[in-house]
């Protein structure tokens, strides 16, 4: 069964996937509308970075985040600065670190549904008089919505399955950045199987029902 701290760290882990797809989503369609219709030739620049989680080991990321985010880094010091104090070890540094390692999951999907709606939708709502933004949100959401549930769903999905970087940049502090990926390496370095197994299985449970709802209901969708 599932004891109080694995309890905890399902309560965080969701927290933080709910928190980190809404932030994806905000951040992300712009920056995914803008790769769609954009000829510039920053264009591979910007679209290599978004990518670049997809190759880069999480503990790199997770390396400069820490780096970045320390007392003797840019961000750390203007934080301090601030007041804010630092960020490792932290909920909001957790948010960071997902954000950026989950980026591509959520702006590639969202991109391809942008550039599938191709341009004579926006070309008769300009005939129409229909300003930039009343044609975005009156033509291009709708028609771009099995995009964002697809964002949406693999967003969540690969922020609950995170390790390398929220175990860099997060620790493995108790009910503040112990998530359920690294409650299950401390069941498995203390021996205990049975209760990694709980959890385990939970998240093998969880991500085959995640892909089987995208490719039952989104036939359409694009994983890339």
């Amino acid at each position: 069964m599932l004891t109080p701290e694995d309890l905890g760290a399902v309560w965080l882990t969701l927290k933080l996937a709910t928190v980190v797809t809404v932030l994806l989503l905000l951040i992300g369609t712009p920056v995914a509308w803008w790769l769609a219709q954009t000829r510039s030739r920053m264009k591979s620049v910007v679209g290599a970075v978004v990518a670049l989680p997809l190759v880069l080991p999480p503990s790199v990321l997770g390396f400069y985040l820490l780096v970045t985010m320390g007392p003797h880094g840019p961000i750390g010091q203007a934080t301090q600065t601030l007041g804010i104090g630092l960020l490792p070890f932290t909920f909001a540094g957790l948010v960071i670190g997902s954000v950026l390692y989950s980026m591509p999951f959520v702006i590639q999907p969202l991109q391809n549904a942008f550039e599938a709606i191709g341009p004579r939708p926006l070309e008769v709502a300009a005939t129409l008089r229909a300003s930039p933004l009343d044609t975005f949100f009156s033509v291009v959401l709708p028609l771009a919505k099995p995009g964002f549930i697809t964002a949406a769903t693999l967003g969540f999905a690969h922020t609950i399955g995170e390790f390398g970087v929220v175990l860099m940049i997060g620790g493995n502090i108790p009910d503040k950045t112990r998530v359920v990926s690294v409650q299950i390496y401390d069941h498995v370095e203390a021996l205990e199987y049975t209760q990694a197994h709980w959890l385990a299985g939970g998240m093998l449970a969880f991500s085959f029902v995640i892909l089987l709802l995208l490719y039952t209901f989104n036939p359409a969708r694009k994983l890339q």
